[in-house]
């Protein structure tokens, strides 16, 4: 297949979205709704596992699938990093108009995204036992626990492979593949949830083997536009390599990000560990929060990402105007999305603990993590909204130290030195609100007084 010169891709140059001119408003809903929508149908399908698992399978089950979500997160959360370096590297060679950059960055992330989830799917298998013990997982859940999380591990590689792939393509301003992709993944995951789970009587296995099947569409299916696509970041399985010069410029950028996340799935384990002392029940009934929890969170992960890009590549084309007006516009959104996410999840609250369970100690304790959520979503989605646009910039170490510092270690202080003065879970639970409201205050404070741009 033959390479198409700089030209040519300008030319062709119609699956990208250039947010450096035209309406602001209308550039962030045109690429951010089609993000949150990917994102909710990936909640979706990871919230069917757990329907079909707690009404299929049991209670048991159901808490061993919820306290693995935190041990997955720590896993896939320094590539989750890597790929936000990526995403800003090239979402400022696409505003800087720099194709050869654009090309170059994009296979050095896929080569990267290919290295870090083989070696993930090995670390995942191997120490999951290990990771478990730690956490001082229940008996009576550990054997589940071991499996799912082994089997899952297996299909990591699809798993960061694909969110690199979306990455790239949310970078250059195309998130409708992304939703399509994440659509087809998820009708496909729910079918074969049904299949091995309900007709096959396959248990937690058919869970975690749905899922990897379904990772591995979607991966597939975006690698095959991305091999397609005539534009500037089309790739070519003979270009899948990395280039040392940008590769280092994605991990300068992306590695705070990255030990970021990964602390902070740190400091989350941590706290799976102080509450699965208080046994399956309330396990369950936080993992099934955790569920929901993601019905909002995702989205203002989503918005943040709009911001990042949208930053990265005003700033690349020196409009760094648009960058501050893009910063209060994605505030106004996240604010009035969260607060009316908030708002319908308190008022049905139980209805939709009881999809997931009809033993009413985990609805209790599923309605209370609500309650302690819901009315504080606003402040988390300011907090992620300044720290994506100043990573759009690609000034990732600031957000890194603020979040860090209220994610991590006051959740450590406070577990260590807070928590055992009165060990109760809604102890635990009011450190979440806590913490938002610590890192908003810093965020704020740090883009209010520092030359970050």
């Amino acid at each position: 297949m033959e390479e198409l010169d700089e030209r040519e891709i300008s030319e062709k140059n119609k699956k990208t979205l250039n947010m450096t001119e035209g309406s602001i408003v209308k550039i962030l809903l045109l690429f951010s709704i089609p993000l949150i929508l990917g994102n909710l149908l990936q909640q979706t399908y990871n919230t069917v596992d757990s329907i079909i698992v707690g009404n299929y399978v049991g209670s048991n089950a159901l808490a061993a699938v919820g306290s693995s979500a935190i041990i997955i997160n720590l896993l896939i959360g320094f590539s989750q990093g890597i790929s936000v370096g990526a995403g800003v590297i090239i979402s400022q060679a696409i505003g800087a108009k720099d194709n050869k950059r654009i090309n170059l960055s994009v296979h050095t992330a896929i080569m990267i995204a290919i290295l870090l989830g083989i070696i993930l799917s090995i670390v995942g298998f191997i120490f999951t036992p290990q990771i478990l013990k730690w956490m001082k997982t229940p008996e009576e859940i550990f054997k589940d626990s071991v499996v799912y999380l082994r089997l899952f591990s297996l299909g990591l590689v699809f798993s960061i492979v694909y969110n690199m792939e979306a990455g790239i393509l949310n970078a250059v301003g195309n998130s409708k593949c992304s939703l399509l992709y994440l659509g087809v993944a998820s009708v496909t995951n729910i079918f074969l949830d049904l299949l091995f789970v309900r007709g096959l009587n396959m248990g937690i296995k058919g869970v975690a083997i749905a899922t990897n099947i379904s990772q591995f569409i979607s991966c597939m299916l975006a690698l095959v536009f991305l091999l397609k696509i005539d534009d500037s970041y089309k790739v070519y399985l003979n270009k899948i390599k990395i280039n040392k010069k940008i590769a280092l410029n994605m991990i300068r950028v992306g590695f705070p990000t990255g030990i970021q996340s990964t602390v902070i799935s740190f400091s989350n384990v941590l706290i799976q560990s102080s509450i699965n002392v208080f046994g399956p029940s309330i396990i369950a009934g936080f993992g099934i929060y955790l569920k929901i929890d993601g019905f909002n969170v995702l989205p203002i992960l989503s918005l943040s990402m709009a911001s990042t890009t949208f930053t990265g590549q005003n700033y690349g084309a020196r409009r760094k105007d648009r960058v501050k007006k893009g910063m209060w516009i994605t505030l106004g959104m996240g604010i009035i999305y969260s607060i009316i996410i908030g708002i319908l999840l308190l008022i049905f609250s139980r209805p939709l603990v009881e999809l997931f369970t009809n033993d009413e100690k985990i609805i209790q304790a599923g309605i209370s993590a609500m309650k302690y959520f819901c009315p504080f979503y606003f402040i988390l989605s300011m907090l992620h909204s300044l720290a994506g646009t100043v990573r759009g910039v690609g000034k990732t170490m600031p957000p890194m130290l603020i979040l860090l510092f209220s994610m991590c270690i006051f959740r450590i202080f406070w577990i260590n030195f807070i928590l055992p003065l009165d060990n109760t879970i809604n102890n635990i639970l009011i450190l979440y609100p806590i913490t938002w409201t610590i890192g908003l205050i810093l965020m704020t404070l740090y883009t209010w007084r520092a030359k970050w741009i």
